[in-house]
């Protein structure tokens, strides 16, 4: 039985094991304080300082070719508290919806919406690499990058060029850019308590320029976090450990490493039904009684995971470069769950039966009160390499590449007992588990599949005339999936099968300069999804074809000293929309057949004077189904931010508030929150560099109603339910020594 930690915080005194734990985590910087490459944009310099794109919290940068949202290092250090992810930072963008239930980065985020498109439509990546979970391309927040390894964000709402990579780029893509190691030599502890009893304390070590090793630089970051969480008895602790190394080869050549490793123990809830939340709060999650099947004590996941690789870049001259990624991730989960946490499934197992052939359980022995429950393997690892070359011409530039991944997974699901000691196979047939034909022990799923992606592509930008550069380009995606599965997820039988899909996928994009600090591009780019291997019935046939889109968008942004903004419509044409609903573990999908994604979106920032600037963005969206004109699931009608920030003399001060439109397909309603930070440099007073006190305050106004539908009850499938987390203050202390 696992033991409460709520209160634990051993985590901030194993920094000294963390250290210790022998990997040596590969990150590659596609960054080294110089260009900054995202997949489809690049940021050229820094915001400059005092006009209104530094203090921009969302910036559209000048040569974007689709609409994008760069969040800044400085605005991540200065508004978000260092327990979130980075779907807490993208909140703010135009057309993107999130739900946190627990707090900011303490469970797992809950169903973002980007324009309408769920996680699994759309990509994130990190230093220009995509991961992503095995069977249905979603992704864990929680898992991977804490937000003081992060330097900084980018939200590209579309396909991007032929060059961006992904399995489900149509969507957009969620860029994570690791920090560039600092110039000087540098130790940076940091510690940071909040509501919810949350403590987050680490230490970052910068070595500065090594001369004796040709300017090596790198930094290593050591932080653990631990917390009771929002919602009841769902307490989180976490590690993590990143290392970043930048080592200059000669004058054209550089090569860097990351590595990150993370471990997560957390208590999970599915959601709460209405009844629940009415009973017992809006924070209503897990119990504290042992002969329930919602009790904390059952219901966890332990996660750890890591990241590495190398990247490499040389400038052949003559116009000619490379940057050649090798990486590996790896993902091992294994999850514990009473069998129906929300009380619609009734106690009882069957224990010490060898044979599927006794509902009565004559030949083991019957427990009418023990909690049936489920244990979970999710393990899977990627390895992979991304190459791109570039050659420079008079009339522009040619690009060409290829990105190639493999990635092996295992998944299980078993039926036990929770109540006995070494929690046995329950074999009580009112669970509905199948029986493995070989073991004969009751299993839900149990499988191992390989993913195989191969995507090389060709694109040109060429120059024309004058401030007009015109991208055409095209990407081959192969996807193959290979199933083995003793028994597989829909079936319940054996199953072996292999998939493969195929798209050649075109683009087109035109970047209009009529100033150097105004642009505009117009943009047009068919999408392809391989179909989630859930979609697959007995025998291994498709029910369901890939996913295919076009996308249609244009749009325009302009930097001055005192204003920057943007705006942006699109048109999107899905084929083929799957449709799932979440019922307890298992995913039950259809195809809805067309839907059309259409909007419009902007932002902008004003600076007024003295340190004060005015903030805002916002955004109309529509996503229907063809022929019948329903909205589809967790797509809001529209979102916007309005706010001001001040930072002078020392002092940052933000207050945000964020809209979220009705989500018709749902029948939830809108909801609006307000955050705020205030933070003060201390450095005069302290005599150290880079000292900061701040604080976080998320959701002032402290509204706490149901958000988002999180799935269906195991027992009468009635809906699960998230809620807006209350409002919760962070308070961080930051310096660095000497």
């Amino acid at each position: 039985m696992m033991t409460n930690f709520h209160t634990d915080k051993s985590c901030l005194i194993s920094f000294g094991r963390l250290i210790l734990l022998g990997t040596v985590l590969l990150a590659p910087a596609s960054a080294y304080g110089q260009t900054v490459p995202i997949e489809t944009i690049v940021v050229t310099a820094a915001r400059t300082e005092n006009t209104a794109a530094a203090a921009a919290p969302t910036l559209a940068p000048l040569d974007a070719v689709q609409p994008t949202s760069v969040i800044s290092q400085d605005f991540l250090e200065k508004n978000f508290p260092l327990s979130g992810n980075y779907d807490e930072a993208i909140k703010f963008t135009p057309s993107v919806f999130d739900t946190a239930p627990n707090g900011p980065g303490l469970a797992e985020s809950q169903n973002i919406s980007i324009r309408g498109f769920q996680d699994g439509q759309f990509n994130v990546t990190f230093d220009g690499i995509p991961f992503q979970d095995a069977n249905d391309f979603t992704h864990h927040s929680t898992s991977y990058f804490m937000a003081h390894d992060l330097g900084l964000i980018s939200v590209d709402r579309g396909p991007g060029t032929a060059a961006t990579i992904g399995n489900a780029t149509f969507g957009g893509t969620v860029s994570l850019l690791s920090k560039a190691p600092a110039d000087s030599f540098g130790v940076s502890p940091f510690i940071s308590y909040g509501s919810f009893n949350t403590l987050l304390g680490g230490v970052q070590l910068d070595s500065g320029s090594i001369d004796s090793t040709g300017g090596t630089r790198l930094f290593l970051d050591a932080e653990g976090l631990a917390s009771d969480g929002y919602l009841t008895n769902m307490g989180v602790d976490r590690k993590d450990i990143f290392l970043k190394v930048v080592q200059p080869i000669d004058s054209q050549t550089t090569l860097a490493f990351v590595t990150s490793v993370n471990h997560v123990h957390q208590f999970i809830s599915l959601g709460a039904t209405a009844p629940e939340i009415a009973a017992n709060g809006p924070n209503f999650a897990l119990g504290r009684d042992p002969t329930q099947q919602n009790y904390f004590g059952f219901n966890f996941d332990k996660i750890t995971t890591d990241f590495e690789f190398f990247d490499l870049q040389h400038d052949f001259g003559e116009g000619w470069s490379v940057d050649s990624k090798v990486y590996t991730y790896a993902y091992y989960h294994r999850g514990f769950n009473g069998e129906d946490p929300n009380g619609e499934f009734s106690n009882g197992t069957c224990v010490g039966t060898t044979a599927p052939t006794n509902p009565t359980c004559a030949s083991g022995v019957f427990f009418p009160n023990d909690v049936p429950g489920q244990i979970l393997t999710n393990d899977y690892r990627s390895i992979g390499t991304i190459t791109r070359f570039n050659k420079d011409f008079s009339f522009g530039d040619v690009k060409f590449g290829v990105w190639y991944d493999r990635q092996r997974n295992v998944r299980s699901l078993f039926e036990v007992d929770m109540s006995q000691p070494g929690q046995p196979f329950n074999f009580n047939t009112d669970t509905g588990a199948p029986f493995d034909p070989v073991t004969g022990v009751p299993t839900d799923r149990n499988l191992h599949q390989t993913l195989t992606t191969v995507q090389p592509y060709l694109q040109f930008d060429l120059t024309p005339i004058d401030n007009l550069t015109l991208t055409p380009g095209v990407r081959w995606s192969y996807f193959d999936r290979n199933v083995n599965a003793a028994v597989n997820v829909k079936s319940g039988v054996p199953q072996a099968y292999d998939n493969k899909w195929d798209a050649l996928l075109p683009s087109f994009e035109a970047h209009y300069a009529f100033q150097p600090n105004w642009t505009a591009y117009a943009q047009a780019a068919e999408g392809f999804l391989a179909p989630n291997e859930n979609f697959f019935e007995t025998g291994g046939s498709a029910k369901f074809s890939p996913d295919r889109t076009w996308n249609y968008q244009a749009g325009t942004q302009i930097q001055l000293d005192d204003l920057a903004a943007s705006a942006d419509a699109y048109y999107i044409t899905f084929n083929n929309f799957i449709h799932c609903v979440v019922v307890g573990a298992n995913e039950n999908c259809t195809n809805l057949g067309g839907v059309t994604y259409k909007g419009v979106e902007g932002d902008v920032t004003y600076k007024i004077g003295y340190g004060v600037s005015l903030y805002a963005n916002g955004s109309l969206n529509s996503a229907k189904q063809n022929g019948t004109g329903q909205w589809i699931s967790n797509a809001p009608q529209s979102t916007y931010a309005v706010g001001g920030i001040y930072d002078n003399y020392g002092f940052y001060g933000s207050i945000i508030g964020r809209f979220v439109g009705p989500r018709i397909g749902d029948g939830l309603p809108a909801v609006f929150t307000v955050d705020a930070a205030l933070d003060y440099n201390l450095s005069e007073f302290t005599g150290l560099r880079d000292t900061w006190i701040k604080l976080e305050i998320n959701n002032l106004t402290d509204q706490t109603k149901i958000i988002n539908i999180a799935g269906q009850t195991v027992g009468a499938g009635n809906n699960l339910f998230w809620t807006q987390p209350g409002r919760s203050v962070f308070a961080t202390l930051t310096t660095t020594l000497p």
